[in-house]
């Protein structure tokens, strides 16, 4: 096309080339000074952050966790991470590497750091689904007699994909690489989160900007290893594909490679994704079903989610009335008990923290006021940048809610709800924060610096403040192993809360329990009489099936930091029981000790 002179007109520029480099203005030397700071703030952080893990005094662990012990240097690099970021992100010059990296640094910084400081695997849930993988290997499959264990029974997708790997690789145990699931769930996470985000924007800034206040928001710690983090892995896939298939009206220029309808094969692969969900976990797949019924609402995207909807409400239903059968039947009045009471659904997780330890009460206090944040945030970039109205995150934000009045789901599900609205919000957050086009980005963001720092803050607080009792030292290990190496089958295992690491392998065998959570009638009678509290538990065991009292150094932990029980009940167990009829003290290695127990003679 020539222009009124016979010359060539310069070409149009599409409203998407403002984020590129030849379109950007020259480069002053602050611009030069900012782009190098970047450059170096990245692996500046990511040493000083490794060097602040050389020497932390892990035992001096008590009311905020690592909180406590983590030296400023750690503090340091979190804030010259934050800081680098800030201005990579600002810079339309700067590479997409360079952020991915910030984004891993971040990911690096706050999920590895348990891993690389403590000698043991994290969290008491992640030894229980290591001893459920054992166990279905043991037998191939169903673990019979599994009690309380039968749960998995009827979800054993995440278990048994891990027991098929275990074979494959010949592995003895999964114990080597689950203490990584954390930053390594977290880091997969990232694909989709950028599938999710690019498919209603293209301001590479806002994207990332989403992405990292994710990441700073994330407080609720359901990344380990266990089902529901590989559950939510594939709910968040599956929705950043639906995502990428519709036609967002809040896109400058819609993308002409998408299409009005599934392609076959994705559709079968989402189909694939949606079946692993279904048998792997009880609740993601409800999730999903909500977030898809509220994405069908709008016609623009009806026929890309319908079917999507109607796959997962069928292989729910399915598998619920038939594997899962057993569990549905047994608390069935449960979640029509749950139907009835919406307001104890809703309140559950927010227990009452009356005779916590001091730290754990501004912990909860500091979760609480984290999530809050995020919220009002998140409406107040829905009503002040309209255009996100018409991206679908707002449904998926909410799809959340009518589960809060559905089921309590052990009182964690306020927390569940925040972590699935989390990515939706985290995008309207960043919406609100990050406008699209400021006149000085560099600055404009570096704006936003202490907001980021802060909500980051509150992260350490939610995901660092229990360290004290999901840490554990090799001694409390041994001790569990020497007690399911001597219990017999048909023994009995008395514990006063589940911490103690490895103590469920062969759970199939033994009869577990925990004095922490059990009848208050119960609870009373141990707190008054220690001994009398615990033979109930234990009387009629013989030397054939004798009964084993283990007492650990996270029990004691747990107890001060929940209240479950007074903080003096170890202590005076553990004297008790020294010159108690019966028990015998059997394993002593200074953080975990070992009473065993054979019903003396009439």
């Amino acid at each position: 096309m020539s222009g009124p002179h016979g010359r060539a007109a310069p070409p149009r520029t599409p409203p998407d080339a403002r984020t590129r480099t030849s379109d950007a203005p020259p480069r002053t030397r602050s611009d030069v000074v900012r782009v190098w700071a970047a450059r170096l703030l990245l692996p500046l952080s990511v040493v000083l952050w490794l060097l602040s893990l050389r020497a932390v005094p892990l035992d001096r662990m008590r009311d905020l966790g690592l909180l406590q012990v983590l030296p400023p240097l750690f503090w340091v690099a979190t804030a010259l991470l934050t800081l680098g970021f800030c201005l990579a992100l600002g810079d339309r010059r700067t590479h997409g590497a360079w952020l991915t990296g910030y984004v891993l640094g971040l990911i690096a910084l706050v999920h590895a750091t348990p891993t690389l400081l403590y000698p043991t695997l994290r969290y008491s849930w992640a030894w229980k689904h290591l001893a459920v993988i054992d166990a279905m290997i043991r037998h191939g499959g169903e673990v019979p007699n599994a009690d309380k264990f039968s749960v998995y029974n009827d979800w054993p997708g995440f278990f048994q994909l891990h027991a098929l790997f275990l074979r494959t690789t010949g592995l003895e145990s999964s114990v080597g690489y689950a203490a990584w699931t954390p930053p390594f769930a977290n880091a997969l996470l990232l694909a989709p989160l950028l599938l999710l985000y690019r498919s209603v924007t293209r301001d590479r800034r806002l994207v990332w900007g989403a992405v990292w206040i994710f990441y700073s928001c994330s407080w609720v710690g359901q990344d380990y290893f266990a089902p529901q983090s590989f559950a939510f892995l594939l709910f968040m896939t599956v929705i950043a594909l639906l995502f990428r298939q519709l036609r967002s009206s809040a896109l400058p220029r819609p993308d002409p490679r998408r299409r009005e309808g599934w392609p076959p094969g994705l559709l079968v692969l989402v189909v694939v994704l949606v079946a692993a969900i279904v048998v792997s976990h009880p609740l993601t797949p409800l999730m999903l079903i909500s977030a898809l019924a509220l994405l069908s609402l709008p016609r623009r995207s009806r026929r890309l989610a319908l079917p999507v909807l109607i796959a997962t409400v069928v292989l729910t239903a399915a598998w619920d009335a038939t594997v899962a059968r057993s569990y549905i039947s047994v608390n069935i009045s449960y979640l029509v008990d749950s139907l009835t009471q919406p307001d104890q659904n809703v309140s559950s997780g927010l227990a009452a923290l009356g005779d916590a330890a001091p730290g754990q009460i501004l912990l909860s206090w500091v979760d609480r006021g984290l999530s809050a944040a995020v919220a009002v945030l998140a409406v107040a970039g829905l009503l002040v940048r309209r255009w996100t109205r018409r991206t679908g995150l707002p449904l998926l934000a909410a799809a959340p809610l009518p589960l809060l009045t559905v089921n309590a789901y052990g009182g964690e599900m306020l927390f569940r709800a925040y972590l699935f609205a989390l990515p939706a919000a985290a995008f309207l957050v960043a919406a609100l924060l990050l406008p699209p086009n400021p006149r000085r980005r560099v600055p404009y963001t570096l704006a936003v610096y202490p907001l980021l720092l802060a909500l980051l803050g509150g992260l350490f607080f939610g995901y660092y403040g229990k360290e004290a009792v999901n840490q554990y030292t090799l001694k409390e290990v041994a001790a569990a192993r020497y007690v399911v190496e001597h219990a017999p089958p048909g023994s009995t295992i008395v514990t006063l809360t589940a911490d103690v690491p490895g103590l469920d392998v062969d759970y199939e065998k033994h009869r577990r329990v925990q004095l922490a959570y059990q009848d208050p009638d119960d609870q009373r009678l141990l707190v008054i009489d220690p001994v009398e509290g615990v033979t109930g538990f234990v009387y009629g065991a013989t030397a054939e099936r004798p009964a084993y009292v283990v007492l650990t150094r996270a029990q004691e932990k747990n107890l001060y930091l929940t209240g479950a029980l007074p903080a003096d009940v170890p202590g005076r167990l553990e004297s008790a029981l020294s010159g108690a009829e019966g028990f015998t003290r059997v394993y002593d290695n200074g953080d975990a000790v070992v009473y065993r127990y054979v019903t003396p003679p009439p």
